[in-house]
């Protein structure tokens, strides 16, 4: 069955091209989040920017298939509709009757009244507003398009129960073949697991060149002076050494040792091993507050909060690479 969509402004400013992704649903946004998102055009941010982008993309449709107050066509079967009412609607129970955050309730209600034999939901991403929303009869959803849930990501490990006499063979050559069923992809990290009570594990990582599985070449000695504490920051270091592999993606909480690691193995591959000139760091600069020119000072006093882990790191390891050994902290 169709739905009717109703967009919030936040929708928008998180993801402009939100509008692309109902499907055969009817996308219907209120005319008071046009006029909240031109409030935010202006500004240097990420919000500005996606505030320029949704305009831009809303007035492609209206230039390619019409006017946008009678719906244009939009997905497999469903459409994009700016409304507005005949008049502002007024949410007489709320506080603040002039609010737009209640003007653009009211619409949704007054669209949900108005088609009863069709679902209206209302898309917001302030829990708050869904709260009240859902208060007032109205059936409401987050926007989760872009949302990711860290759980279900793969983790680039994948664990095979073995017998004591395959384990015992692939420590003494260092290689063993995939158990017959089991397709692995490129320079997955695996941990083989012995079968019998002994709890015996190896670690290797699959080459799909050769159809091997390989024991890990990480230092026993670490590298410059930092050695990995568990398996994922083994896996981790091995697949940052390889030359061959040419982009390793690392995913963690704080403190689980990312950047230090790719510190760690870009130094050693720089300043010990000579096969590189020089190491480059890159930072995304992605301000919570305001925008990163307001800051105090010179633009190397402007980059510190941003560039300060990466120093804090680099000093760690500059004195662990000085003689003393130490694990990885974070």
């Amino acid at each position: 069955m169709k739905k009717n969509y109703v967009l919030d402004t936040n929708v928008l400013l998180h993801d402009p091209h939100a509008i692309f992704k109902f499907e055969d649903n009817d996308l219907i946004l209120p005319i008071y989040v046009i006029e909240e998102i031109d409030q935010f055009k202006r500004e240097s941010n990420e919000r500005g920017r996606n505030a320029r982008t949704i305009t831009r993309l809303l007035d492609a449709e209206r230039a390619r298939n019409g006017s946008l107050s009678q719906g244009v066509p939009m997905g497999e079967g469903g459409s994009l509709r700016v409304h507005v009412p005949d008049k502002r609607p007024r949410l007489e129970i709320a506080l603040n009757p002039a609010s737009g955050d209640h003007a653009i309730l009211q619409t949704a209600i007054d669209l949900r009244d108005a088609t009863p034999d069709r679902p209206t939901i209302f898309v917001t991403m302030d829990v708050n507003l869904r709260i009240r929303a859902d208060a007032l009869g109205l059936t409401t959803e987050t926007y989760e398009n872009q949302a990711v849930d860290a759980e279900r990501l793969e983790s680039g490990i994948v664990e095979l129960a073995v017998t004591a006499a395959e384990l015992d063979s692939f420590f003494e050559g260092g290689t063993m073949k995939p158990p017959p069923g089991e397709k692995l992809y490129a320079n997955i990290s695996v941990l083989l697991r012995d079968d019998s009570e002994r709890r015996r594990t190896g670690l290797g990582r699959y080459h799909l060149e050769s159809g091997e599985i390989r024991a890990l070449k990480t230092p026993r000695d670490g590298v410059v002076g930092v050695r990995p504490r568990n398996k994922e920051q083994t896996f981790a270091l091995d697949l940052l050494l390889d030359d061959s592999i040419r982009l390793v993606t690392i995913l963690g909480k704080a403190g689980t040792g990312k950047t230090l690691l790719a510190l760690a193995a870009g130094l050693r591959r720089t300043v010990e091993d000579g096969s590189y000139a020089r190491l480059l760091v890159s930072r995304p600069v992605m301000p919570l507050g305001r925008d990163i020119g307001f800051l105090p000072g010179d633009l190397n006093e402007k980059l510190n909060p941003w560039m300060q882990p990466i120093y804090d790191n680099l000093e760690f390891l500059l004195a662990a690479g000085g003689g003393k050994r130490r694990g990885v902290r974070g």
